[in-house]
């Protein structure tokens, strides 16, 4: 397996973390030989016990399980079952899903899905949803995908996203360009970057200046991470490097003969010495070549008998601490060291546990190529900023009641507003009904805000089922709290008018 971390001397790592939780410690041990009495003993040391366990729970790496898909598929329909693609079977379960499909180009195919969601999304949405849809952007083809399970929703904060388009003077060129998403992952700061870069053998260089063109270019509206590099970077796509030098029999020959290593010193990618290229880590190119299939077949193109070529890749880069020096490459581990001093404290490592193509699928040209990760990340916070519950029974025979709390300080405002969905939403925007959090002034931090007859009993769904709360965040674009499930109570109405829940997905509707 291939790994980058952010970690650096284990000394400095834990130490001011470790001095904290000994001073925690030492205060339990204070309680306890000066309690009074058991009533005062029960409560200071289960209030000292807890501050201990949440800094330990903390100070404690927790793993997170990345799956990233790269394909592109220009015009084709998707298939019916993207169970293998996705790994829905395997364990362990997947944390977030990144999926970036190159799709309906054509610009007739574009404007019509303006209109619509397109039949890869919905595929997708169908599929993920029960795990909670984060957040999507396309650019004319280019469509980037973030999918996370529910419990993860509040600690991704600061969503944002761009795009850069390429070609003479930024001008619109197909669909060829980049589109990003950004995003704070338990005070991680992450981002995705997809390219499509220019085709053809003869454009290695232009496909490297086009690729620094784009990190020089894109920025984010976030004052401490506003570049592409000041994140964890995931870099993916079809960037459209391909084999030199070697003519097509003897490259065919080495791919039917599993000589894949043979290719590897000609690929146009490993090729490339620019610093800024180095920097970024890729696993072993140990699958064959994704380009160019006969669609609905495993052979190479038997037409134009193009050069397979590994176009689409995925590579990952964790801030430097320095350019790296030249040393002994380990085909098993890599690593990087982080300059900030918070990353110190709360490091991030990045391994790579596979990086294979999914040859079963042949609806497109290209193969689609996976990448799994774990992320051993420590949590630079673990509560949400609101939390939700309703109040009493909820059914659309009466008005409903709900209270929130704002736990911490945030850039609350009079736009957010806290949403009803059905448990398996797809989306943030895929709520049954909402309010907004209060019309004239913004609560302060742990003050309970009841609101009474804010959400009308003509608003409710009218039969039974398993429900959330969640509160949106319009500045930082995300939910940032959520309610444990509830169940909403089928109301008389429904009985009246014989209404029956029907089974989508496995989830009542």
């Amino acid at each position: 397996r291939l790994r980058s971390d952010s970690t650096s001397s284990s000394v400095s790592q834990g130490s001011r973390s470790k001095t904290i939780l000994r001073q925690r410690l030492a205060e339990l041990m204070t309680c306890i030989e000066d309690m009074s009495s058991d009533d005062e003993a029960g409560e200071e040391v289960s209030r000292t016990l807890d501050e201990a366990f949440q800094l330990c729970g903390r100070l404690l790496p927790t793993d997170a399980f990345l799956h990233m898909v790269t394909w592109n598929v220009a015009t084709a329909e998707p298939p019916e079952d993207v169970a293998s693609l996705l790994q829905l079977n395997d364990q362990p379960a997947i944390d977030l899903y990144v999926i970036l499909q190159e799709v309906n180009v054509t610009p007739v195919r574009f404007i019509s899905d303006l209109m619509a969601e397109d039949s890869w999304s919905h595929l997708f949405m169908d599929t993920l949803g029960p795990k909670g849809f984060v957040t999507s952007v396309r650019m004319q083809g280019l469509l980037l995908l973030v999918f996370a399970k529910m419990m993860h929703l509040p600690f991704i904060r600061n969503i944002q996203t761009t795009y850069t388009r390429t070609g003479i003077f930024g001008y619109w060129q197909g669909n060829k360009g980049a589109v990003s998403v950004r995003f704070s992952f338990y005070g991680h700061m992450m981002c995705f970057l997809n390219c499509h870069l220019a085709a053809h053998m003869h454009n290695a260089l232009q496909r490297v200046d086009e690729f620094e063109y784009i990190l020089e270019t894109q920025d984010f509206d976030i004052f401490d991470t506003p570049h592409v590099l000041d994140h964890v970077v995931f870099w993916f796509g079809d960037l459209n490097f391909r084999i030199e030098d070697h003519g097509l029999h003897f490259v065919r020959s080495s791919i039917n003969g599993g000589r894949l290593n043979l290719l590897w010193s000609k690929d146009q990618m490993m090729k490339k010495k620019e610093p800024f290229l180095q920097e970024f880590d890729e696993g072993p190119l140990n699958f064959k070549p994704t380009y160019k299939f006969d669609r609905k077949a495993d052979s190479y193109d038997t037409g134009k008998k193009r050069k397979p070529a590994w176009t689409d890749r995925i590579l990952w880069r964790i801030k430097p601490k320095s350019l790296p020096s030249e040393e002994d490459d380990d085909d098993d581990e890599k690593a990087s060291t982080s300059a900030d001093d918070g990353q110190e404290e709360y490091p991030i490592m990045v391994t790579q546990n596979t990086y294979t193509s999914v040859m079963s699928y042949g609806v497109s040209d290209h193969k689609p190529v996976i990448g799994n990760f774990t992320l051993e990340l420590r949590k630079y916070f673990d509560t949400q900023l609101v939390d939700l519950a309703p109040a009493g029974e909820w059914s659309a025979d009466h008005d409903a009641l709900l209270t929130y709390t704002i736990l911490e300080d945030f850039m609350s405002s009079t736009w957010d507003w806290i949403g009803l969905y059905k448990v398996g939403f797809k989306s943030a925007s895929n709520y049954e009904t909402f309010v907004w959090v209060r019309e004239n002034e913004l609560p302060e931090v742990n003050e309970v805000i009841e609101l009474q007859k804010s959400v009308a009993k003509d608003d409710l769904p009218l039969l039974s089922g398993e429900y959330v709360l969640g509160y949106y965040s319009t500045n930082l674009n995300s939910i940032v709290g959520l309610s444990d499930n509830f169940q909403i109570l089928e109301s008389k109405r429904a009985a009246m008018e014989d209404l029956v829940s029907k089974d989508i997905n496995g989830i009542d509707k």
